[in-house]
């Protein structure tokens, strides 16, 4: 089998995790391609500062990527199997990986082709998985498997963790808070979502491969998790378009509006949020039919 890869990564941990997916694949002798996704003009790792961080939130929410550097698609013409790997910023598509979705020459090498989407984030995927599956099924991609490796630890640790990473660049444990980021034994781990996407086109049941992949954890349900973050997405969607008024990236007459979605976004996650999950485990039993559906919907890749 031909494999194209075309990935978008800052620190290195998407290019790692999907290497660690094609692991067997290579090794059973697949030709795998790896494509990078450059932006024009390249996002800073780590950040440096909040400020720099929270430049790119508007226009991530908006869907308004950033351009990224042409891409040759001839190699791949006749490629048995596209996996495209990234991120999720701002609970949604990272802007590189979006920009990919809507760049035409990638729409038209995409249609008819097989996908599967990685994606190696903090904890909230929902949002990203869903504007993936609309973009691929408007260009008349196969989208056939999904892929979530994510920071396992509780969401509040996740997120000093992360901060302490992409704004400062310290990944390492320290103290009380783990290592950052995706854990190693869940990058070595991928592998076996490998095994299953080797099986399966060994037997040409592409049918069956969003659900074996669910089976081993490839799609990490935690209800909580995806009503935190609908309900973020919806507030960001006031907030994005609300910054995006004073100007684009950079714009100096949007910095007041960015520090202030800056602090309200530290609220909610340290003292709005605690209070919002005791609502919802209170109501949960309220909630277990829309949860069975909402899973349905999220391990689901053809919508």
């Amino acid at each position: 089998m031909k494999v194209s890869v075309f990935y978008y990564t800052q620190s290195g941990q998407s290019l790692e995790a999907v290497k660690r997916v094609c692991a067997p694949l290579e090794q059973r002798g697949d030709a795998v391609r790896y494509v990078p996704i450059e932006p024009l003009e390249p996002f800073p790792f780590p950040w440096g500062n909040a400020s720099t961080f929270f430049q790119a939130f508007p226009e991530s929410r908006l869907l308004l990527p950033a351009p990224i550097k042409p891409i040759d698609f001839s190699a791949d013409a006749d490629a048995d199997l596209v996996m495209i790997a990234g991120q999720s910023w701002y609970l949604s598509p990272s802007q590189p990986i979006e920009a990919f979705l809507q760049n035409e020459g990638a729409r038209a090498f995409l249609k008819g082709k097989k996908v599967v989407f990685v994606n190696a984030c903090r904890n909230m995927w929902a949002m990203t998985f869903k504007e993936v599956r609309l973009q691929l099924k408007s260009m008349g991609a196969d989208f056939v498997g999904h892929i979530v490796l994510q920071d396992r630890y509780p969401n509040l640790v996740s997120v000093v963790t992360i901060v302490r990473w992409l704004i400062y660049g310290r990944k390492a444990a320290e103290g009380l808070f783990p290592a950052a980021g995706v854990s190693d034994v869940e990058i070595q781990g991928a592998s076996k979502f490998g095994e299953v996407i080797a099986d399966v086109s060994a037997n040409d049941d592409w049918d069956n491969l969003q659900p074996r992949l669910v089976a081993k954890g490839g799609s990490p349900y935690r209800s909580a998790l995806v009503f935190m973050e609908r309900t973020g997405h919806r507030i960001f969607g006031i907030w994005a378009p609300l910054i995006r008024k004073k100007g684009g990236p950079g714009s100096k007459e949007r910095e007041g509006r960015l520090k202030a979605f800056e602090w309200y976004l530290y609220f909610v996650l340290f003292v709005a949020s605690p209070f919002g999950l005791c609502v919802y485990y209170l109501t949960y039993i309220f909630r277990l039919w829309k949860i069975k559906k909402e899973k349905a919907d999220l391990t689901n890749v053809k919508g």
